[in-house]
């Protein structure tokens, strides 16, 4: 080593660091570079539609690919400066089944030349993203959101309830009709209902898993204690129930399923939850005729065709699927408008099976694994109980949405008539999974956010040791739980 270069050294001071890249920045030049993917692949669905069907680039291909890119860079830019740890695979992922799913709807589209639902999607995913950038820039600290759990438990009561004045479609009064203008405010409640069961069950977790008596292998918590996050499910269910919306009722006794199980620790309540759930799904399918009707058509789908009526929906859904093969079709060169009415809502993902075949879907179930992953993993660096429970429920609303829907579909369980995220038609659901987003980024950008030397999670890192803790016993300076909460 030369002189001046000992000298250099000499002069460095032993703990200045090493020049590095500013925070967050290595993160959201992945997140960019995904986005840029996540656009070309929808514009390259776009432009394969027009292709097949009339050998020719659609004239609203340029139109489309600056729309779609113009929302992911605003959102990006966004998240940059407000959000900069937040995960770089959330956004991308959000972008690029929101634009798959443009491309189907405008595929479909075709089909019904009367009745088009691309322009549509394409505003409420606009008004979407807004509604995610706002979020990320106005909500500074997720856990402002603990204050409020009963107001918006309170809230999705109200939502819900709203239907019941209105009349049916399709046999369920799910929706809010005013002057051409439709809404569907169980798809705001059920965002509502998990930030009231994820606070509740922050703050009491450890006397739901410590308390109570014990019957058997399972501990049952003081009715105290458990009684209002019970009454408002109950409540909301009944109400649901009320409206023929069984899907969004099991939606919601899953996330209540699911975030008991992590709270307390115990597994003796998902098989508590499996057999009510199993129980209120035989009353209501022998009680309820509109329920009725579609296990009938689950059990016999093809009775139709021997009755010489033809094929009904679920048939024609799972014809479809063997149409598809491995690699599908090719988009725009099935036969889709033989569902009906429900293609481009319940039977999307039967387009998607048919034209894009096995190895499409299975592209496509790896994207909402992807997306529940990563709301998964936001969950397990969180320091707080209530951020972890509500990434967790976040994560978990539309994995339990692709099971239930993609199930029904296939003709695995019957039909629940709930809107397969991102990909259906529906502008209060594609809306809603915008706000799931932002708040997952937000979620996330704390649990990786760095922290001060010597500040961990409460738990060891451990989110599910973390809520075995009851929140009152954690020391407010550090987060660490007080000594006497370990026992």
């Amino acid at each position: 080593m030369t002189a001046r270069a000992r000298a250099g050294v000499a002069g460095r001071h032993p703990a200045e660091p090493s020049p590095a890249l500013p925070p967050g920045t290595k993160q959201r030049g992945v997140e960019l570079a995904l986005l840029v993917g996540a656009v070309l692949i929808s514009v390259c669905g776009y432009v394969v539609v027009g292709l097949a069907r009339w050998h020719a680039v659609p004239g609203g291909a340029v139109r489309y690919g600056a729309g779609l890119g113009g929302l992911a860079l605003l959102a990006h830019l966004v998240v940059r400066f407000r959000a900069p740890y937040a995960d770089p695979l959330l956004l991308p992922t959000a972008v690029l089944l929101n634009g798959l799913g443009l491309v189907l709807i405008f595929r479909l589209d075709l089909e019904t030349p009367g009745d088009r639902a691309a322009p549509a999607q394409l505003m409420w995913s606009t008004v979407g993203v807004a509604l995610c950038i706002a979020v990320v820039l106005l909500l500074r600290d997720h856990r402002v959101l603990q204050r409020y759990a009963y107001v918006c438990a309170a809230l999705a009561l109200l939502l819900m309830v709203a239907p019941i004045l209105f009349p049916a479609v399709n046999g369920a009064k799910i929706w809010i009709r005013l002057a051409g203008f439709s809404l569907q405010p169980g798809e705001f409640a059920k965002v509502l209902i998990t930030v009231f069961f994820a606070a509740y069950l922050a703050a009491n977790g450890g006397a739901l898993a410590h308390t109570g008596r014990t019957v058997g292998r399972l501990r049952l918590p003081a009715g105290r204690v458990l009684g209002p996050v019970v009454a408002v499910w109950l409540v909301s269910v009944a109400v649901l129930v009320l409206e023929r919306d069984l899907g969004t009722s099991l939606l919601f006794f899953g996330i209540f399923v699911v975030l008991l199980y992590v709270a307390t620790g115990r597994t003796g309540w998902i098989a508590v939850g499996l057999l009510l759930a199993a129980v209120g799904a035989a009353a209501v399918g022998t009680l309820e005729p509109h329920v009725h009707s579609r296990v009938e058509d689950w059990q016999h789908p093809f009775a139709g065709i021997a009755a010489g009526k033809g094929a009904g929906q679920l048939a024609q859904s799972l014809f479809a699927f063997a149409a598809g093969g491995v690699f599908g079709t090719g988009l725009g060169q099935g036969h889709s408008y033989l569902i009906g009415f429900a293609m481009k809502s319940d039977f999307i993902l039967a387009t998607c099976g048919e034209e894009l075949g096995l190895a499409g879907l299975s592209a496509l179930f790896v994207l909402y694994a992807l997306l529940v992953g990563r709301g998964y993993r936001a969950a397990l660096g969180q320091p707080d109980p209530f951020g972890s429970l509500l990434a967790v429920g976040l994560a978990a609303l539309p994995a339990i949405q692709v099971f239930v829907i993609a199930g029904g579909v296939m003709g695995l369980i019957p039909l629940t008539g709930m809107a397969m995220p991102f990909l259906a038609q529906g502008g209060s659901s594609v809306v809603t999974n915008w706000i799931i987003v932002a708040l997952l980024l937000k979620v996330s950008d704390r649990a990786r956010a760095p922290r001060p030397a010597g500040r961990q999670p409460a738990g060891g890192g451990s989110w599910v040791a973390g809520f075995m803790t009851p929140v009152r016993a954690r020391d407010a300076a550090g987060g660490a739980p007080a000594p006497e909460a370990g026992r």
